[in-house]
């Protein structure tokens, strides 16, 4: 199976302090409950994120974007670990958002911030500091949750 994608933009809010390119990946398998994304589930949908696809799109946002988001993919460990180098190569930051409590060790060495947990509707997200998520800076090895509260 091949990494694909459902949407592709640049955001500002996601990683705090970055010009950000994401990309929401399907084929989720976590299924958190109250999900805002299930269209993203079917790991059919979608466009294939191609390494070749990724350079195009780094070139075009050279100087412009400062980090690459991964909105999930890691139920494709070989894949976004690839994806995570590419970028690690051309001097980007790199970001995995995960509904896990835990990722690969091999992906976690690529990627500068982490954001942890199953999104639970009563808890909110990282804007909520009562969230059960966590943004991770991977590099001071601090949650960083504060910068998403107004």
């Amino acid at each position: 199976m091949r990494i694909r994608y459902s949407e592709e933009q640049v955001v500002w809010l996601e990683v705090p302090g970055e010009t950000t390119l994401a990309y929401t990946i399907t084929g989720c398998t976590v299924g958190c409950r109250g999900c805002h994304s299930v269209e993203t589930w079917p790991a059919h949908r979608g466009e294939i994120l191609s390494e070749r696809y990724l350079a195009a799109q780094l070139a075009r946002y050279r100087g412009l974007i400062t980090c690459v988001l991964f909105l999930g993919g890691e139920w494709y460990p070989r894949q976004l670990l690839q994806l995570l180098k590419q970028v690690k190569n051309e001097g980007l930051k790199t970001c995995l958002y995960t509904g896990l409590e835990s990722i690969d060790e091999s992906l976690k060495e690529q990627l500068d911030y982490l954001k942890l947990g199953p999104w639970m509707a009563e808890r909110g997200g990282l804007e909520n500091r009562g969230s059960n998520q966590r943004f991770i800076n991977l590099r001071t090895g601090m949650t960083e949750n504060y910068k998403f509260w107004s």
